[in-house]
């Protein structure tokens, strides 16, 4: 049931010289899963890593990889990245023609489907497949880069899935997520939240990702019910 608050680390803020040792940090920190970004320089202006890069990060990380593709052609690229090791496959609303049958794909392969929504994209989007899918990611930036400020109106959006997703679907929030950000989105509904130079551009992960769990706690609501779920 959603309401158990999850930190994700995004490795696209993470020192990649030493990424060995930035995974280990993020999860001896209490890094509950992390988060992967692909960019294929189409979908959006930036180019990241591809699947021998997830397969070598799966041979060093213990919890689950969310793999975000920020690509144009997700359906043929999902299956290579769960083949890597992908536990979650999270792809866009805006770069599918059959979301449905993707999801279906997924899921058929082992891994979690979730569905991301950029900025400028309406929460209608998904009406017909917003209970199919594991999560929904709002990208409360544009994606393609790191290190971006929260847009203030993508909360809402935050708040208006909270009101209509099935209580077993994850609200994922990314961009811009940190200590002076992340009880406004916990508060709107999401559980799950991606967080970059929050984590990797401090010397204390733990510390980090402790803060940032006790904000969203406290700050946690969904239709119904105002107390945070503890964390399991």
């Amino acid at each position: 049931m959603r309401g158990e608050i999850r930190i994700a680390p995004s490795l696209l803020a993470a020192d990649f010289s030493r990424l060995d040792r930035e995974i280990k940090s993020a999860e001896s920190g209490g890094a509950d899963l992390l988060h992967v970004d692909v960019m294929d320089g189409h979908f959006v202006p930036n180019i990241t890593i591809g699947p021998f890069i997830v397969e070598a990060i799966t041979r060093v990380a213990s919890v689950p990889l969310d793999v975000h593709l920020m690509i144009t052609e997700p359906a043929k690229f999902a299956p290579v990245f769960i083949d890597a090791g992908a536990n979650s496959i999270v792809f866009h609303i805006e770069a599918d023609s059959d979301p449905a049958g993707l999801i279906d794909m997924i899921r058929s392969r082992g891994a979690k489907a979730g569905i991301a929504l950029s900025p400028e994209t309406p929460v209608t989007a998904i009406d017909r497949i917003r209970t199919e899918v594991d999560q929904v990611v709002v990208m409360t930036v544009h994606p393609g880069f790191g290190g971006q400020k929260l847009i203030p109106e993508c909360v809402e959006k935050v708040r208006r899935l909270a009101a209509v997703l099935p209580e077993q679907v994850d609200i994922e929030v990314d961009g811009g997520i940190g200590e002076e950000t992340i009880a406004e989105t916990a508060a709107a509904g999401a559980n799950l939240f991606v967080a970059g130079t929050a984590i990797f551009r401090t010397a204390d992960r733990a510390g980090a990702i402790a803060t940032l769990r006790r904000l969203a706690r406290a700050a946690y609501a969904r239709p119904g019910n105002t107390s945070p779920s503890p964390r399991n």
